[in-house]
């Protein structure tokens, strides 16, 4: 805290003209045949949730709610086709895009069609479904628990574990029952990769769903995490969630209107303090000038955070602190009840053999290279890495960064297209 503290303190002093990306935001904000490819109104972007942002664009829009056997409403949205191209219904692969720590399936589509993976991948000819962690904004719904009422702890009592073991499969089989499919293609940001490896190494049956699975910024090992709050976290890993818990908080910054004030009075487009707000996500997702997009600040800040439990990030930190990539632990004597051990046993990694393709960058903060290294030797089956050329690409890059389609997602589609076609692997890329 101290070290974000005096982030803004020192930028503080400063002042912010018009964003560099300015013109090429700009130059995206023309009218196609089917209508914008990017607001005219970013303000208007920031307010809108995400139902309501797709249809702005004139896509198709479904919005579902998953119910776990647990008990929680998980908010799906989901694009059935493309607006401009491949608009015809019908029959198509369905492809499941999963979202990173506090974060959100707007994460997909702040960028607007032509730059968002979720306009993309529906204008290359797939059924898009983005899917929400317990928790979060549009999952914020248990059939009898209130997340802010009296039985809030018991609401928030979850950690990536859960959204791994729980979460994903009863999404991925409600998308699979809704499209009559027998498998489908996997999207996965940060924590959305952390979960499903959850899911494969708990729920090995689930391999068979999947056709292909896409880690952007692959999260599972973090001993060489770079990451200074998370680094900071770790410490005190152990005692984190139980002093939350003492204090009766479960959540962990959630979505507020207070953030959508600060996006629209401060980030935008020669404010001021248009740099602080630019350097918080420096803070959080990694620096990287050249692919971050500051005049769209007012609508992310609009969007994220998006809201967790403490636990999640308690999870993290013990990841960091053990350098294992294991099951959460709650103290020996929860431990034995829960697990049957005192200590909580690892994922087995091995148990993951469905295709497996590991995004990752040298700059990423989080991923750190060397993690990543660890994760494909011990994954089941035959991962493959794929190396972004870019060097100084950073983590939040993966889904915010300006040439992120080029970049990533060309690779992910050219693999998914070829599995759609052949049934087989692609090892051959740009």
């Amino acid at each position: 805290m101290f070290r974000l503290l005096l982030i803004v303190g020192l930028f503080l002093i400063t002042s912010a003209g018009r964003s560099p990306h300015a013109d090429y935001v700009t130059r995206l904000n023309q009218e196609s045949a089917f209508g914008p490819t990017l607001s005219d109104n970013l303000l208007l972007d920031a307010i809108l949730d995400v139902p309501d942002m797709i249809r702005r664009y004139n896509y198709p829009m479904e919005e579902h709610f998953v119910i776990t056997p647990d008990g929680y409403i998980l908010g799906v949205q989901r694009i059935p086709h493309g607006r401009d191209r491949n608009n015809i219904p019908g029959d198509r692969p369905a492809v499941f895009v999963m979202h990173g720590l506090l974060s959100s399936s707007a994460d997909y589509l702040i960028s607007g069609p032509g730059d968002a993976l979720a306009y993309i991948l529906a204008e290359e000819g797939y059924d898009v479904w983005l899917g929400n962690a317990r928790g979060n904004y549009y999952s914020r719904k248990h059939l009898t628990l209130n997340p802010d009422g009296e039985d809030t702890l018991l609401f928030w009592d979850f950690s990536w574990d859960e959204i791994g073991n729980i979460d994903l499969p009863t999404m991925i089989d409600y998308v699979l029952a809704q499209t009559g499919k027998s498998a489908l293609h996997y999207i996965g940001m940060s924590q959305g990769t952390t979960s499903f490896f959850v899911m494969g190494s708990l729920r090995p049956d689930y391999n068979n769903k999947i056709i292909s699975m896409h880690a952007l910024a692959p999260v599972a090992y973090l001993g060489h995490t770079k990451h200074s709050l998370l680094r900071h976290i770790a410490r005190y890993s152990a005692n984190l969630a139980a002093l939350a818990r003492l204090i009766g908080l479960g959540e962990f910054l959630p979505n507020s209107v207070i953030w959508t004030w600060v996006g629209q009075n401060m980030c935008k487009d020669k404010a001021p303090l248009q740099v602080v707000c630019k350097n918080i996500f420096f803070f959080i997702g990694g620096h990287n000038e050249d692919q971050f997009n500051a005049t769209l600040l007012p609508v992310k800040f609009g969007h994220f955070p998006a809201g967790a439990s403490v636990r999640q990030l308690s999870h993290y930190g013990q990841s960091i602190s053990t350098s294992m990539f294991r099951r959460y632990d709650h103290g020996w004597a929860q431990n034995l009840l829960r697990y049957g051990s005192p200590e909580p046993p690892r994922y087995n990694l091995s148990n993951i053999v469905c295709p497996v393709y590991l995004h990752y960058s040298e700059s990423d903060p989080l991923a750190d290279v060397i993690d990543v290294n660890k994760l494909f030797n011990e994954l089941g089956g035959t991962p493959i890495r794929i190396r972004v050329p870019d060097k100084k690409f950073s983590h939040i890059d993966f889904v915010w960064g300006i040439d992120a389609k080029t970049l990533v997602y060309d690779n992910v589609i050219d693999v998914m297209k070829n599995f759609d076609k052949t049934g087989k692997e692609t090892k051959d890329f740009r």
